[in-house]
């Protein structure tokens, strides 16, 4: 069985390239179409497995019983994930995320999340997935819905798995809606924006503080893009930063930002089941997101070796990333 777990959204991703967004009722033309499995706790998966061996990832969610669904499963498969957790639902069309990518490769992201709504709490009851849970050292939890993720939250904590989480679009919900399933969580991720929506604080240390009211012991991760990754710990005592990699002075260019938040947090919960410390972890982390950047497609995480290289192209540079 796998070693780390990751649960959540699988989604089909339509990507639209264009030089610019466009303003409310305008319309801009889109220079290129690219249609990719993503979906985040999908592309979580698949950047840890690039680092394991094979079918030490599984993956639990949800794919309608259609062609993407059974295309997405194909993909995972090949991909060394243990997708035995993957629930099929025949009245559900699979997720599917609509997003517009500009030429600096930032983005904005539609989705409809189908099938992926349906992994509910009494779903982590099946026996196949509850052992898959047990049988997992660290825990990613995504987007599921809010009561699955605390449910498995609640079950990773009682069989003493590390939990990770990020809740994504369910920030929107506000603090109170989060916090019975911050109690059980590990590691809190989410990007300065979300964070400050959130908290509203920007300031690490008050970060940390307000989360300590609800997990004495939580520590919290901020991603920042192309500024790095900020780690908070202690109730906001401690504070440490991973810079950002410097991907110009090595002759490589950001093309599409979607899914270097999940490269990251793939690449992380990895180090982690291999027992790295926070700072080594978020190093590997940080380089993972950033070669992802340089990537076209969602899922355009490194392998073991293109990550071994990229890090010993930066650091052979004179850009000093990390």
């Amino acid at each position: 069985m796998g070693q780390l777990l990751v649960i959540g959204c699988i989604n089909w991703d339509v990507n639209l390239f264009l030089n610019r967004f466009p303003q409310i009722g305008e319309e801009v033309t889109v220079t290129k179409i690219r249609r990719v499995p993503g979906g985040t706790a999908a592309n979580v998966a698949v950047a840890a497995s690039r680092l394991m061996e094979k079918r030490e990832v599984t993956l639990i969610g949800g794919v309608g019983a259609d062609e993407v669904g059974r295309t997405q499963l194909s993909v995972l498969d090949a991909e060394g994930i243990n997708i035995s957790g993957i629930q099929i639902f025949s009245d559900e069309e699979s997720g599917q995320a609509y997003i517009i990518i500009d030429d600096k490769g930032q983005n904005c992201i539609h989705t409809y999340f189908g099938a992926n709504r349906c992994i509910l709490p009494q779903l982590i009851q099946d026996p196949i997935v509850m052992n898959l849970i047990k049988a997992a050292e660290v825990i990613v939890i995504m987007d599921p819905p809010l009561s699955t993720a605390l449910k498995v939250a609640e079950l990773g904590k009682a069989n003493d798995s590390l939990v990770i989480w990020d809740p994504g679009v369910y920030c929107e919900l506000g603090i109170n809606a989060l916090s019975p399933t911050l109690a059980f969580t590990d590691y809190f991720i989410l990007n300065q924006v979300e964070f400050a929506s959130l908290l509203n604080t920007k300031e690490p240390k008050r970060i940390g503080q307000r989360l300590a009211s609800l997990n004495a012991d939580i520590a919290v991760i901020v991603k920042q893009g192309a500024k790095g990754c900020t780690l908070i710990k202690e109730q906001g005592e401690f504070v440490t930063s991973v810079p950002s990699i410097n991907l110009l002075a090595i002759g490589m260019n950001v093309i599409n930002t979607v899914g270097c938040g999940d490269a990251f947090i793939g690449a992380f919960a990895a180090s982690k089941v291999k027992g790295c410390e926070d700072k080594a972890a978020l190093i590997q982390a940080t380089y993972a997101g950033a070669y992802k950047a340089t990537r076209e497609e969602t899922r355009g995480s490194p392998t073991r070796d293109a990550l071994l290289a990229f890090i010993k192209k930066t650091r052979n540079s004179d850009s000093k990333g990390v």
